[in-house]
């Protein structure tokens, strides 16, 4: 049996059965003449066998190939009816096609959902503020005087209404000892008292939270301890300034400790 040969043969006959389209001769002339050149082993795309299925199996009354799907039955079985009178190797090659296009539905159709429950949770999360306890159950530690790291996130949630000098990046080493000063100062404040973390939405953009665009990725957050926030304490005692973002933005960063 000669699989091409056949649907050559069929292609051939076409217009003289049936009344086709100028854009359907068209296709099919260049099918055929594809599968002349090639010997029969042109290789088709999905698309364009489903096409030649679509206007040849109005003339041989063969059932256009429908996508598998899972019944009682073999897929095989199923594959071998809808070709027709194409099968052997070619009809082989066609059910592995969309098999694996099957399959791929499948994947896009686990991601898209898996997306949608990803998005939902963190909108969820975005809307009701998460409450941390800290104190002497750790579960969050201080990185500076500005930042605290909740136990399990991959990112950091930077304390928001205040900055502290950085220890890591200092632009003169009087804003390091005042940093190691600050995040010294914290941990004695959560580890003392009744620290508790709320979450509170970044000033950044929409659609920029949880992004290198936002914060650098990081969660934002205020930190009290016995009722009292962290930061108005620390400015009390020298050790922050007051930085107070607007709704999708902030000014500078304010640093005054290299001064002069």
């Amino acid at each position: 049996m000669d699989p091409a040969g056949n649907l050559r043969n069929d292609i051939e006959a076409a217009p003289l059965r049936q009344k086709l389209t100028a854009w359907q001769r068209t296709f099919l002339t260049d099918i055929h003449a594809r599968l002349e050149r090639s010997g029969g082993q042109a290789r088709l795309s999905d698309k364009q066998w489903r096409k030649i299925f679509e206007i040849l199996g109005r003339q041989n009354n063969v059932v256009a190939l429908p996508i598998p799907v899972a019944t009682s039955r073999p897929f095989r079985h199923q594959t071998t009816r809808s070709f027709g009178p194409y099968f052997g190797r070619a009809g082989r090659r066609l059910r592995w096609r969309f098999r694996n296009l099957g399959i791929g539905f499948l994947v896009v159709a686990a991601v898209v959902v898996g997306q949608q429950a990803f998005d939902l949770g963190r909108a969820q999360f975005q809307l009701t503020p998460a409450t941390m306890l800290a104190s002497r159950t750790q579960e969050f530690t201080v990185t500076d005087g500005d930042t605290v790291h909740v136990t399990g996130e991959a990112v950091g949630t930077r304390l928001v209404g205040f900055n502290t000098p950085e220890k890591f990046s200092p632009e003169c080493e009087h804003e390091r000892q005042q940093g190691e000063r600050a995040s010294a100062r914290l941990r004695e404040l959560v580890a003392r008292g009744s620290a508790r973390l709320t979450r509170v939405a970044c000033a950044c953009a929409p659609g920029t939270e949880g992004t290198d665009k936002c914060n650098y990725g990081r969660y934002c957050g205020v930190l009290r301890v016995d009722g009292k926030d962290v930061g108005s304490i620390l400015i009390s005692e020298g050790l922050a300034v007051p930085f107070v973002c607007g709704k999708t933005s902030c000014p500078a960063t304010p640093r005054p400790w290299c001064k002069a």
